[in-house]
């Protein structure tokens, strides 16, 4: 039987049934320049270099105006040693798990300028999938020897996600596509092929392709605890906080120890709280039975709200990405008190006095790694309700292969580059700003950090005792927005003035008041994927 990291970084993993191999190797087919308001078009691309006995499971694409870096997944049947057991399942040995298709239809063709192009839907036997598409630069439908089909109950369903391609009036569009369940329990593993058609796709609509299923619980391609440390000290992201910044992170410890109370609903003094977290209640879901708050004393409360960046350190969580096919190191920081707000209203920029602020502050963001070869591939930054992910290739680094994350003034979200981001209407120049700078105040992931979760490692990792906290790190204190805001709505030109209403609905809700966060394990990206 496998085990965690033997299987890591090696080139090939076991699916169950099924083990693949990533292909980064690619022939040009045909190029198209119909992407709506890109001239830099699209190209696609035929799977080359993959290792005999190995099939195809369907054709890459990608933007012009990005390097080609993407992958597609080659596959092979497999027969389980008499001392592994993987399969959730019981196969039928009269079905492979792989088969050519039956023939092929024709979902589209064009002549865009520059040469045919023909999109082609391998028709599966009954019982199989196809898990991608093919294109030609001519009209003779492909070989049934080109693609493989796989057995229905070695997939998953999955959906579109970025439009890469897309004609006048949406006659034919192309997407890049992804597992429709996702997150730490989850067995979906995306192929990397693409999807097309000619017709309306609605939400939760199944599509005429499939991804795989990984059906091995071993996880055997997840690292190891000694790899993880690895990969941390090689890929940990040095996070940058804004020159003027006031409300620095601390570390965990270092908020206890310096005062944050205990409060119980019902009682009205707090108690102060363990160095560990011990005296925390474990468990449970967050009731509004109790929380957590700043000291009392004006002078203690200032300080903790300053944070303390000497003690600061990322809380690391290592969970399966896409059926185990990536490790997802989900590195969270913690801040003792979310700043004020500065909202932007065309040229004039106003500092807040409550609108935004909040005491305890739970923020991450995650770096994904390929289990096939243990390198960075996307980074997740997580900005408030949301967030989004982006390719190695466009991340700033340090150090070599460390990436840069920069810390917004006050909200503490995470952006890629410095700058200023607005939350709200970017039309109107109207929102919440995010202001990132490089500045001489960072922490260092590779060398600060501590592990406090990797379930599927199985016991291996202690975790704290904090973090079985489910309830709100922060109080709950409501107030009245709508005088701050009558204040900003008399500033306004009279052709852009808003109602109160319609200026609430550019900002995110927890602007309203003050309500302190949920600790990491509460968040749905906890187990989860990551929302985009």
């Amino acid at each position: 039987m496998f085990f965690s990291g033997q299987g890591f970084g090696t080139g090939k993993i076991n699916l169950g049934e099924l083990e693949v191999v990533k292909i980064t190797e690619f022939e040009r087919v045909w190029s198209c320049s119909l992407l709506r308001g890109k001239a830099e078009g699209v190209t696609f691309y035929k799977p080359v270099g993959i290792p005999d006995g190995f099939f195809c499971l369907g054709y890459y694409c990608q933007p012009n105006d990005q390097p080609l870096r993407g992958y597609v997944l080659a596959a092979r049947e497999r027969v389980a040693s008499s001392t592994e057991v993987y399969c959730d399942y019981d196969s039928d040995t009269d079905f492979p798990a792989l088969r050519k298709p039956v023939n092929y239809s024709l979902i589209w063709s064009t002549d865009c300028g520059s040469g045919c192009g023909f999109f082609w839907l391998p028709n599966p036997p009954l019982g199989y999938k196809a898990m991608g598409i093919l294109v030609t630069d001519t009209l003779d439908e492909p070989d049934v020897e080109e693609v493989r089909c796989v057995r229905e109950d070695l997939t998953e369903t999955c959906e579109i996600m970025d439009t890469i391609l897309a004609t006048d009036a949406n006659t034919f569009q192309v997407w890049t596509t992804r597992p429709c369940k996702r997150g730490m329990f989850c067995k979906g593993v995306s192929v990397g092929t693409f999807f097309c058609c000619t017709y309306f796709i609605s939400e939760n609509q199944e599509l005429e392709i499939a991804c795989l299923k990984n059906l091995d619980p071993s996880l055997h391609a997840m690292p190891n605890l000694d790899q993880i440390h690895a990969l941390i000290k090689h890929y940990g992201a040095t996070v940058f906080f804004h020159p003027k910044e006031d409300c620095m992170p601390s570390s965990v410890q270092w908020f206890f120890k310096n005062g944050a109370l205990l409060y119980k609903d019902g009682k009205v003094n707090g108690e102060p709280i363990d160095y560990l977290g011990s005296n925390l209640p474990s468990g449970g879901t967050n009731d509004g039975a109790f929380w957590i708050d700043l000291p009392r004393d004006d002078n203690a409360r200032k300080n903790v709200r300053n944070g303390n960046l000497e003690s600061a350190e990322l809380y690391v969580h290592v969970k399966p990405a896409l059926g185990g096919t990536f490790t997802d190191i989900v590195m969270w920081i913690f801040c003792p008190f979310n700043g004020p707000a500065n909202l932007k209203i065309g040229l004039m920029n106003i500092q807040m006095n409550k609108i935004g602020q909040h005491v305890g502050d739970w923020e991450h963001f995650t770096l994904r790694i390929s289990n096939f070869t243990g390198e960075l591939w996307q980074v997740y930054f997580s900005q408030h309700s949301g967030g989004e992910w982006v390719d190695a290739f466009n991340l700033e680094f340090i150090e070599g292969n460390k990436p840069i994350v920069y810390s917004s003034k006050h909200g503490h979200a995470s952006f890629p580059h410095p700058g200023i981001y607005l939350q709200g209407s970017d039309k109107l120049g109207i929102g919440i700003r995010n202001d990132t700078a490089r500045s001489n105040y960072f922490v260092d992931s590779s060398t600060r950090y501590q592990i406090v979760a990797a379930e599927y490692l199985g016991g291996v990792v202690t975790e704290p005792c904090w973090l079985q906290y489910m309830r709100e790190w922060g109080p709950t204190i409501v107030y009245d927005s709508r005088s701050e805001l009558d204040k900003i709505i008399s500033l306004l030109p009279l052709f852009v003035r808003f109602s109160v209403e319609n200026i609430f609905d550019l900002f995110p809700t927890e602007l309203y008041g003050e309500e302190g966060p949920t600790g990491p394990k509460e968040k749905d990206n906890w187990v989860g994927d990551e929302r985009s």
